[in-house]
């Protein structure tokens, strides 16, 4: 039986101009396939959070700034709103097994199928901040809402291909970290055109940092126990180091609308134009390959095209019954996350765009002091996991389709005359988060 580690090109030059001309505009995502930073876009505030985020319908606090400016207009006195979230995630990625043929039965060539594990991370911190501030039919707002924190690391080893009598390969092991944070500053205003229409609009700038890496290595040694055997990720068997970034900044619009056909009765909509991000690469030489310079040294690095993340549109109803105890709220959003893949020129890999569906319910308790308000929720956030379109079955193995998720929502809220908590936490097989938020009005 023939057995082979894939290994790189001892042609030096002509490894570093494959690698500027070829890999350079995929390799954010194509060479980094274990790195599926996935992007969960909710709108900021524990109350939003308990409705299943149907809330653009509703928007009656100062956390519309974000969610749709229109609905600021509805708010009769200054306020200062500010959130606390905690997010512990679960990312799945490709850990060891086969990509192609039938395993051999040594060491960890164990089984026909690729096995996955999970980066299992927590982030927690201020998400949301902000004042608003109501006159006559116009009301202003600035805000500041961490729109996304995410961490990822895993190792991949043990991926093998061929056949059990012949030309067994193991691919590359590779160990990768990455961290991505978008944090947004914004001002929105809103106009009240009369008892039934409101229009709003904001203007945001995001500052967002993206640090990944990805190390890749050879095995241990080259007898037989450490071909099919664990990694040890030794310095010396390192082949070659890639770290993918971004430190840029952008300005984006929003644009919501609010109408109330009854009292009963409230419709909204918004739309949310997505960021771009400058993105480079930088290629390090390893230690276990001579590429005529140190190890650790550049030798290949270069910018990629912008990636725009998506856009959003939503759309939702709220019902409020007579009484004002019971609130009914569904929103349907739009996602745009085939932006992501477009803006770089892939065509060998897509992420599907998305309807997520919302739906929440609250019940107030007028008569208690202080009043208190119940919240459940739902929604479901489909599939956009980065996945491969061609018949390649190592690229298919690395990035399959993705799972739909369904998310369950509930909170609790307090209200006395100048102040409101609220409490929230939002359950999902990949993601749970618990929010805490507090209005001041004056």
């Amino acid at each position: 039986m023939a057995i082979r580690v894939e290994r790189l090109s001892g042609h030096t030059k002509l490894l570093i101009q494959l690698l500027i001309g070829l890999l350079l505009p995929v390799c954010a995502w194509a060479q980094q396939p274990i790195v599926p930073l996935q992007l969960s876009l909710s709108d900021p505030g524990a109350r939003s959070m308990a409705f299943g985020g149907a809330f653009v319908a509703l928007a009656d606090d100062a956390t519309a700034a974000f969610a749709n400016p229109a609905g600021l207009t509805q708010l009769l006195r200054p306020e200062i709103s500010v959130e606390w979230r905690r997010r512990d995630f679960s990312i799945p990625y490709a850990k060891t097994g086969r990509v192609e043929g039938l395993p051999s039965g040594y060491g960890l060539d164990t089984t026909v199928d690729v096995k996955s594990a999970n980066s299992n991370e927590t982030t927690s911190g201020l998400a949301f901040l902000s004042f608003a501030y109501p006159t006559g039919n116009w009301s202003f707002a600035l805000y500041r809402h961490e729109y996304a924190d995410l961490k990822f690391s895993g190792e991949t080893q043990g991926l093998f291909s061929g056949g059990t009598d012949c030309c067994q390969t193991r691919l590359y092991d590779q160990r990768s970290t990455s961290e991505l944070d978008i944090l947004s500053h914004g001002f929105s205003t809103a106009y009240r055109v009369n008892d039934k229409l409101d229009l709003g609009l904001g203007v945001v700038y995001f500052d967002t940092t993206l640090e990944s890496n990805v190390t890749q290595f050879t095995v241990d040694d080259d007898s037989l126990e450490s071909i099919f055997g664990p990694n040890s990720y030794l310095p010396e068997r390192s082949l070659l180091s890639q770290r993918s970034f971004s430190d840029d900044s952008d300005w984006t619009v929003t644009m919501g609308i609010l109408w109330r056909p009854s009292e009963r009765w409230s419709i909204g909509g918004v739309y949310r134009q997505g960021l771009e991000t400058g993105f480079a690469v930088e290629l390090r030489a390893g230690e276990a390959v001579d590429y005529g310079v140190p190890p650790g040294e550049i030798i290949a690095e270069g910018s990629l095209a912008s990636i725009e993340f998506p856009d959003i549109f939503g759309l939702g109803v709220a019902y409020r019954d007579p009484g004002g105890r019971l609130t009914v709220s569904f929103q349907w959003n739009r996602v745009e996350y085939s932006d992501i893949p477009h803006s770089i020129d892939i065509d060998d890999q897509t992420i599907d765009d998305a309807n997520e569906l919302h739906l929440g319910a609250e019940y107030v308790f007028l008569e208690s002091t202080p009043i208190i308000a119940l919240r459940l929720g739902t929604w479901l956030e489909p599939d956009h996991q980065m996945r491969a379109i061609i018949d390649d079955p190592i690229l298919r193995a690395m990035l399959p389709r993705g799972e739909d998720e369904v998310h369950f929502t509930a909170g609790l809220g307090l209200a006395m005359q100048n102040f409101q908590i609220d409490l929230a936490v939002d359950f999902a097989d990949r993601q749970d988060t618990l929010s805490i938020s507090a209005i001041y009005n004056f």
